[in-house]
């Protein structure tokens, strides 16, 4: 694993026992699924969401979740 520093700030012991904690599961829940199939991007991360109806109010809906 690449070393790890502290660029800014005076971190207490607990906060960087957090941060390590929080670097050291995520590198294994990418280890035990394997490589990723390329990065997340806003592109591939999002299917196609169908255009919204035409009329008067089809803007105000078009960001609404589906």
């Amino acid at each position: 694993m690449t070393p790890i520093q502290v660029l800014h700030g005076q971190p207490t012991p607990e906060e960087l026992a957090t941060v390590l904690a929080v670097v050291q599961s995520r590198a294994a829940v990418r280890a035990a699924t394997g490589p990723a199939r390329g990065p997340a991007t806003a592109w591939t991360a999002r299917t196609p969401r169908p255009l919204p109806p035409p009329g008067p109010h089809a803007w105000r809906t078009s960001l609404w979740a589906r």
